[in-house]
C-alpha cells in the first residue's frame, strides 16, 4: 500500500488478491481471463474488490479461503459484508474481465476456455449469494485495467482488445 500526498491509499490487486474497506482507498488491477468483482455500499461508503483466476477447486473444509478461486472469493466477500453488519442486497455490484487472451480461434475446447468459465461462474455465484450486478463488462478479447475509488464508488475501466485498439 502506497500513501500519496493527497491521502489516497493505493492498493493494487494481483491475481488472487482481495481487499475490502473504506476511506480514501483506490483499488486497481489488470485483468485478462481473470475476473474482478467490485462491491460498494452507497450509504456507508465501504466496499471491496476481488481478482480471481479460476472458477473453483476442491478444497478441504479446514483449508483457508484462497482468492484465486471464484467460489472462495465470493466467500471472502460474504465474510466482509457480514463483518460490516450489512447485507449483499445493499451493495452496488460490478463485474469485469474474462477476456480471451490466448486465441481468437473458436475451436478452443470448453475445458480450456477459462475466460468464459470464469464469467459464467461469476454470474452463477453472485446470484446464489444474493448479489445483483448492475454493470458487467466481460468476455471478448484482450485485457482490462480497472480503478475503483471506495469513497465514491466510481469504477473506471479501460479495455484493450488483442488487435491493439483501446
Amino acid at each position: 500500500m502506497i500513501e500519496l500526498a493527497d491521502d489516497i491509499n493505493e492498493v493494487f490487486l494481483q491475481p488472487g488478491d482481495f481487499h475490502f474497506g473504506g476511506g480514501r482507498t483506490r483499488l486497481s488491477t489488470l485483468l485478462g481471463s481473470c475476473i474482478s468483482i467490485t462491491l460498494w455500499h452507497p450509504r456507508r461508503l465501504i466496499g471491496g474488490m476481488c481478482h480471481y483466476m479460476l472458477p473453483g477447486r476442491s478444497r478441504a473444509a479446514d483449508a483457508p479461503l484462497d482468492g484465486r478461486y471464484a467460489d472462495e472469493a465470493l466467500a471472502l466477500f460474504d465474510q466482509a459484508v457480514a463483518r460490516a453488519a450489512s447485507r449483499p442486497a445493499e451493495y452496488q455490484v460490478k463485474v469485469f474481465g474474462g477476456g480471451n487472451m490466448l486465441s481468437r480461434d473458436a475451436s478452443v475446447p470448453r475445458a480450456m476456455d477459462i475466460a468464459s468459465r470464469n464469467v459464467e461462474r461469476a454470474h452463477e455465484l453472485l446470484a446464489r449469494h444474493g448479489y445483483h450486478p448492475t454493470v458487467t463488462h466481460c468476455g471478448g478479447q484482450g485485457h482490462r485495467k480497472l480503478i475503483f475509488d471506495l469513497w465514491t464508488g466510481h469504477v473506471w475501466m479501460a479495455h484493450r482488445p488483442l488487435d491493439g485498439g483501446l
